[in-house]
């Protein structure tokens, strides 16, 4: 295959999708917004599950690279009422298959496995447009612009390159998180600590939650989830921390001290971050010469799929350039057809998820799909 991958977006899908091309002989560019791979903090854990983005970093021959990365222990999971109470607890036994990593290190990773100069910083895209026959223009801020016979839009939930193909946009899902962090946990904050365990709490009530994680160093990162329209969060004042802090934590008056002070106690200032998704059966016509991959395909709010799938797709449509060298249609043809069911189930899974842990029934009914799970093994 001679002709040259364009890829907007170097994000997980991007880059995999740049590594297995590179495996396969077959040359690409990224072009990423940010001016630097440290330009911003790049999310928290990660868990990497078996069925597809373990896949994914099988086929770009950095599995025992990923193995270096596993932070051990970190797939405990426990449920806590708000008075504290452990509800359900299951330790990290070393047999599961979703191994937990940091997202910056993951994407370091890729990054790191790609030749030099494959990724170009601080290329913000302004605008796409097709010139006929399969052939693409993509403009950049700078005023520079590319023009390639082959785009993929890696580009995350705003995608740039989406309009080419699909005019969906996506719409609030009627939930938002707030993300705080604690760090050195166990020596500043031991109650918190103690509370989280060794890997994830849940902590859930119908409409709202907190869901933490233990990451490295004692760092317990934090979502405060809460079921309120957008006007609702555009009240609170979120360029005064301490002020977005009170008000956010006072949707949890009465729960357990050592659960609040995740959110009161947090040492940098909160984060909103309202969940948006496309419609779950997202799809397009195939449009000669572009796709989508992870989030510009298929957004869906968290669900711990996100990141996996969009690894999954990046490999999947490397393996099926390189498996059809001389037919780009029937290689992306071949990748949608793939890629459309699997995250359509995949989101109507996360859809049951959220009714799950907050819906009438939670804790519960989350309750009875983990041990469900349990006795299924």
């Amino acid at each position: 295959m001679t002709t040259h991958v364009t890829i907007i977006g170097a994000g997980l899908g991007g880059l995999m999708l740049a590594r297995v091309l590179h495996v396969n002989g077959i040359p690409s560019t990224v072009y990423e917004a940010e001016s630097s791979p440290t330009a911003r903090t790049q999310g928290g854990m990660l868990d990497i599950h078996d069925y597809n983005g373990q896949l994914a970093l099988e086929a770009a021959g950095l599995m025992e690279e990923f193995r270096g990365l596993v932070l051990e222990g970190r797939e405990a999971t426990r449920l806590l009422d708000r008075d504290g109470t452990v509800l359900f607890e299951k330790a990290d036994d070393g047999t599961g298959g979703r191994p937990e990593v940091q997202r910056g290190e993951l994407r370091q990773l890729l990054l790191d496995s790609l030749p030099a100069g494959t990724v170009r910083w601080g290329h913000k895209v302004s605008g796409t447009r097709a010139l006929g026959e399969g052939r693409h223009e993509v403009t950049f801020a700078d005023g520079t612009s590319v023009v390639t016979e082959l785009l993929v839009g890696a580009d995350g939930a705003w995608s740039r390159v989406r309009p080419l193909l699909s005019a969906a946009r996506p719409e609030y899902t009627g939930m938002s998180s707030v993300e705080t962090y604690l760090f050195d946990a166990d020596t500043r904050h031991p109650a918190a600590a103690k509370a989280v365990g060794d890997g994830a709490l849940y902590a859930l009530m119908p409409g709202k939650g907190l869901t933490a994680h233990r990451e490295k160093g004692g760092t317990l990162h934090t979502y405060a989830m809460l079921a309120r329209p957008e006007d609702w969060f555009a009240a609170i004042d979120f360029t005064d921390p301490a002020a977005a802090t009170a008000r956010i934590a006072a949707e949890f008056d009465g729960w357990a001290p050592e659960l609040t002070a995740l959110i009161t106690d947090t040492e940098t200032a909160p984060v909103l971050r309202p969940l948006n998704a496309l419609p779950a059966e997202h799809r397009w016509d195939r449009v000669p010469g572009v796709t989508l991959l992870g989030d510009a395909a298929h957004l869906a709010a968290p669900n711990g799929e996100g990141a996996n799938l969009a690894m999954l797709d990046g490999a999947g449509l490397a393996q099926a350039l390189a498996a059809h060298p001389d037919d780009l249609e029937t290689a992306l043809t071949e990748y949608e057809r793939a890629m459309f069911p699997r995250s359509a189930a995949t989101a109507t899974e996360g859809t049951e998820l959220y009714a799950l842990m907050f819906g009438d029934s939670t804790p519960y009914g989350l309750i009875d799909m983990f041990t469900g799970h349990e006795q299924g093994e």
